[in-house]
């Protein structure tokens, strides 16, 4: 310790070392005079709770010139350039012991030799510049919920993200004492120009879970940085492995029931498919729209969001469809925005309802209609990925229980992503068991741009959260089959399917549609309304969504519309039950045999209505739940 304390003492002026000394800790003291003799910065800064800190961290994005200011108050834009616009997950790795292995679903490289060359990265890094010592808190502070965490950044565009998205935790680590169980994270963006970091090519994201630390450089897309998102997502999967809970790629929203009853859903979707906006529908309240922990509490399921803020993709929000994200994007107050239009101090994006500028300067720099990139392709005045960063307490709608150490009681989960062809709109699991693996483990999207690679290109995502799950995914799927023993109450589980089309293309449902979904939802947990029974699940009766399309969107909902939409595809749905079985016999031996055992039980059920019924069944030839 006595070695740290000297490095410290010699890097830090003394103003800050006072205030990282008040923090009792060795092991944080350790790591972060590890980094500094790493990274080799200039100056240090360490932030604490303090409103003079925090402001001094927005200050320094504008001044260095990370941010700009527009002409709204509080708001400022971010470019991340034309190559760092989404998270690597190519370059995205764990840090394996030798010996050992995560699996073939999970990019890795052997520790040691990923030690030597992220640090080799990170050599003399910050050479010239501050890092910015962060201390945050996952989870309500002082909570069963809580998790502390340190991030380490020479980005004050970082610095002031995780401000604004997280709660600070500076007291919480002073009250910690010298636990070492807290999360570490070090990110440089390495050399840039034009404030955009250049040698991408040397983008490392490298987990190594065996000190709960992870290495960041060579970016500076908050995906890639902002070590409290998905990043974190992966240390506290494997945390909550060993202790026996759920940390999950969920929304947390409150729907309300007749005469005002609370009943609270998490929903996992992968990026794109309608997460966030699923969590603000008009009428309805948010906890979080991204990122959950699930524990036991008083024999039920409580869930708590991770985060105090938003990253969402910006693209197609405007003042119809997001009139709460809308109102905030578009008033004063602090928000930043990435890899928009900027025309007149104003930021314009793909879908926003308003006409596009002639010219106006974008991630690509200056930018003009009908500009190309260097193969000739068009560069839109806004990236599809292109995202808004707020503060949860900035929306009209947010939860009063959303900072309540307790969490909230949890009713339902919700599976969703991009299906154009097989999942009905929405339906209800037969139990926990078939609904954790016929619609979380089973489900299947179409890739988004949120992620670098080919759109439109379906793949299977279990639980929406593939991308993060850091131990053997067999495991994991059985620690959701384990996890509701013993409780005396136990969540139901739905699929839902926004992007069911026909087959000329076209939707099959707008997009209020789902507020009545939620609304029936939240009548099947309180078994209020009946269903009919189909080979996959539970689905809604007509005139309960004739009932309820009217009373929540003044909407006449047709039968024929009805009949369209929850038709049972048959070949479709055997089609991807093949998919699965070969995915899964392939890429997961540890997969649990329950998951065969229920997927043959849905192929035998829609084998026997296809003999009785046709390939295409409408749902009136189902009978009422038993």
């Amino acid at each position: 310790m006595e070695t740290h304390v000297t490095i410290l003492k010699s890097r830090l002026d003394e103003a800050n070392l006072e205030k990282l000394l008040a923090v009792p800790n060795e092991h944080v003291h350790r790591f972060i005079a590890d980094a500094i003799e790493l990274c080799n910065p200039s100056s240090v800064f360490v932030v604490t709770d303090d409103p003079d800190d925090i402001n001094r961290v927005r200050r320094m994005a504008i001044e260095t010139g990370e941010e700009a200011v527009l002409a709204t108050e509080g708001h400022t834009i971010h470019y991340d350039g034309l190559h760092d616009q989404a998270r690597d997950k190519a370059r995205t790795r764990y840090l394996v012991p030798e010996g050992e292995t995560l699996g073939k679903n999970l990019r890795q490289i052997e520790r040691k030799k990923g030690l030597a060359e992220v640090k080799g990265f990170l050599k003399n890094s910050m050479n010239g510049k501050e890092m910015a010592i962060r201390f945050f808190c996952l989870g309500p502070i002082n909570s069963i919920f809580s998790i502390p965490c340190i991030q380490l950044t020479d980005s004050y565009y970082v610095a002031h993200s995780e401000d604004i998205l997280y709660r600070s935790g500076y007291e919480y680590f002073k009250s910690i004492g010298n636990k070492n169980d807290f999360f570490r994270f070090l990110h440089s963006a390495s050399r840039l120009d034009r404030f955009v970091s250049v040698d991408i090519k040397w983008r490392r994201v490298y987990i190594d879970y065996i000190d709960d630390t992870v290495y960041i450089t060579n970016t500076q897309y908050a995906g890639n940085t902002v070590g409290f998102k998905k990043l974190a997502l992966r240390l506290a999967i494997r945390k909550a492995n060993r202790e026996g809970w759920l940390a999950e790629h969920m929304f947390i929203m409150k729907v309300l029931g007749p005469e005002g009853r609370r009943s609270y859903f998490t929903g996992a979707f992968p990026s794109g498919c309608g997460k966030t906006s699923t969590s603000m529908v008009k009428g309805e309240t948010i906890i979080g729209d991204d990122l959950a922990y699930l524990r036991h509490h008083k024999g039920e399921v409580y869930a708590a969001n991770v985060e105090s803020g938003i990253f969402g993709i910006i693209r197609s929000v405007n003042s119809d469809d997001d009139p709460v994200i809308w109102n905030v994007l578009n008033r004063p107050g602090e928000v930043i925005f990435s890899n928009v239009l900027i025309a007149n101090g104003t930021p314009y994006w793909i879908g926003d309802g308003r006409e596009v500028p002639e010219e106006g300067i974008n991630y690509s720099g200056n930018w003009f209609k009908g500009k190309t990139d260097k193969k000739g392709n068009e560069i839109r005045h806004s990236h599809k990925n292109a995202r808004y960063t707020i503060k949860l307490s900035e929306l009209d709608n947010l939860d009063p229980k959303a900072d309540d150490p307790e969490g909230v009681p949890l009713h339902g989960i919700i599976y969703g992503g991009r299906d154009p062809d097989t999942w009905v709109p929405v339906q209800q699991s037969f139990n926990w068991a078939h609904g954790a693996l016929t619609m979380g483990a089973c489900l299947e999207s179409e890739s988004t741009a949120a992620t670098l690679g080919a759109e439109g290109i379906r793949t299977y995502q279990p639980f929406a959260n593939l991308d993060f799950i850091s131990i053997p995914l067999g495991r994991y799927i059985q620690n959701h089959l384990d996890f509701v023993k013993g409780l005396k109450k136990v969540p139901k589980i739905f699929s839902v399917n926004y992007f069911l089309r026909d087959k000329e293309g076209n939707y099959l449902n707008g997009k209020q549609a789902k507020r009545v979904w939620l609304k029936w939802m939240e009548l099947r947990v309180h078994e209020e309304v009946g269903a009919l029974t189909t080979p996959t699940g539970y689905i809604p009766k007509y005139d309960d969504l004739k009932r309820l399309f009217k009373s929540v969107l003044n909407q006449d909902y047709k039968k024929e519309d009805y009949e369209q939409q929850f038709e049972i595809e048959v070949t479709e749905l055997l089609a991807k039950i093949r998919r699965i079985r070969k995915k899964y016999r392939a890429s997961v031996p540890d997969a649990p045999d329950i998951l065969y055992r229920l997927l043959n039980a849905q192929k035998y059920r829609l084998l026997a209505a296809r003999a009785q019924f046709g390939d295409s069944i409408r749902p009136s030839l189902f009978e009422d739940e038993d």
